[in-house]
């Protein structure tokens, strides 16, 4: 029971941002009972990711590429992409390009549920194109995935 318990708080914790990285957006949920000593694994940020896109399992690349399946740091912090600080969480959106859009359509890219979907829809929008960058990466999944 201790185990179970202890894996459900790990999973509900890699979802939380920390208190200083964006305003709040979420109702009360489970997630926000975690103790902020749980640490976040890429492991429940990847079956999270894996799952959210089965029905378009590029994108799952397209995020294992961009950021290692993670969306904050190891201090809670939002990771933020190396050659281009505008890239933000899981997915690497870009703020400058698409910040605005996600707003307007209610998307908070500093949480993982807005990044994600804001994610699909772009990929509805555009294809793969926004992560063209780091296609080297993904684009063999992409055929797959087609299939």
């Amino acid at each position: 029971m201790i185990e179970i318990t202890t894996s459900l708080v790990m999973l509900a914790s890699a979802f939380l941002p920390a208190a200083s990285t964006t305003p709040a957006t979420a109702s009360s949920t489970i997630a926000e009972n975690a103790t902020s000593s749980v640490p976040l694994t890429s492991v429940s940020v990847e079956a999270y990711v894996r799952d959210y896109f089965k029905d378009t399992p590029v994108l799952a690349e397209v995020a294992k590429c961009e950021s290692t399946f993670r969306q904050f740091d190891s201090k809670g912090r939002v990771i933020r992409g190396k050659e281009n600080p505008d890239d933000v969480g899981v997915m690497q959106i870009n703020t400058f390009y698409h910040g605005e859009s996600a707003e307007k359509l209610g998307y908070d890219l500093y949480t993982i549920d807005g990044n994600l979907g804001f994610a699909r829809w772009l990929y509805g929008k555009y294809g793969s194109d926004p992560w063209v960058h780091s296609s080297k990466c993904w684009k063999k999944y992409e055929k797959i995935a087609m299939k």
